[in-house]
């Protein structure tokens, strides 16, 4: 709807509910001027039921959560009271004519007690009601975060909803972790020339280096098939190895990469060689000093 008829519709409403409040305010002027009220009073009686209807009714508009539903209540409740005081002004013809005992809204007593209560309550309470919508009007704030959450909220969904499903990754049970060969480390002899690591370097790579335990039981294929040598055998495949290396390539980890043993074994094969080589040093360097005594005699 453009805007010129969203304003005729507004005119319209506005002149319908103009001559509705003409029509309830002849009535609840008669009533008021019944329970007691001056021509002023009587006069200005009708704006206050009616009046609060129309002011619950913007705060209606307004109002959000419990605030709303507060205003909806009061709406409800003083247009149920306006519609009982019309249907009594209707019953009664006497209080058409002025004629009307004061305070005399009915002939059954306690009909005529909760009429009049009724009818001098209302303004009492278009005081308070009144008062009370007007302060929820003036600290209302909008709540433009829960609405901005919202928005992203739905964009979110929106972006998600256009992505492929992903494929799920493939779960991997202890048996086919079983099934599988254990690696083969190939182990590269050191260069000639290398240093030997400090005690505290090489047992820190050597616990680094220590594989993890076996969680389950180590296949036949995965196994090494190479028979477990004795140290006579390890201290024959050292020499056969270091035979020509100089004492400065006679270290525990080129003899362990040459061997394939542990660090342990490996230093235990160095020093033995390093002994060996020592005291065939000493037996040289003694018949050398033999050979030299017999000659100067």
């Amino acid at each position: 709807m453009n805007r010129a008829g969203k304003t005729l519709l507004v005119l319209a409403l506005v002149a319908v509910v103009g001559m509705a409040f003409r029509v309830s305010w002849n009535a609840l002027r008669d009533i008021a001027r019944a329970i007691g009220a001056d021509p002023t009073a009587s006069m200005l009686y009708p704006f206050v039921v009616d009046g609060l209807m129309a002011l619950a009714l913007i705060a209606t508009l307004v109002l959000t959560g419990d605030n709303r539903r507060f205003a909806l209540r009061v709406l409800a409740t003083y247009t149920a009271a306006s519609l009982v005081l019309n249907y009594v002004h209707g019953l009664v013809p006497s209080l058409h004519g002025e004629s009307v005992d004061w305070g005399q809204l009915a002939d059954w007593d306690p009909a005529n007690w909760a009429l009049v209560l009724l009818a001098t309550s209302l303004p009492v309470g278009a005081i308070y009601f009144g008062s009370d919508l007007v302060a929820k009007v003036l600290h209302h704030r909008p709540d433009t975060a829960t609405d901005n959450q919202k928005s992203t909220q739905i964009d979110i969904n929106r972006s998600m909803s256009d992505l492929g499903e992903s494929t799920p990754e493939p779960v991997t049970t202890v048996g086919a972790l079983e099934a599988l060969p254990a690696p083969v480390v190939v182990d590269v002899p050191a260069p000639v020339g290398s240093v030997e690591p400090t005690p505290a370097l090489a047992s820190v790579a050597a616990e680094s280096a220590r594989p993890r335990g076996a969680t389950g039981r180590v296949p036949d294929a995965a196994r090494t098939p190479r028979p477990k040598r004795t140290p006579d055998q390890l201290l024959s495949e050292a020499r056969e190895l270091t035979a020509d290396w100089p004492d400065a390539d006679l270290t525990a980890e080129a003899i362990r990469k040459g061997v394939r043993t542990s660090a342990e074994k490996a230093r235990g094969l160095r020093d033995t060689l390093r002994a060996e080589r020592e005291s065939a040093t000493d037996t040289v360097a003694d018949s050398r000093q033999d050979d030299a005594t017999l000659a100067v005699a």
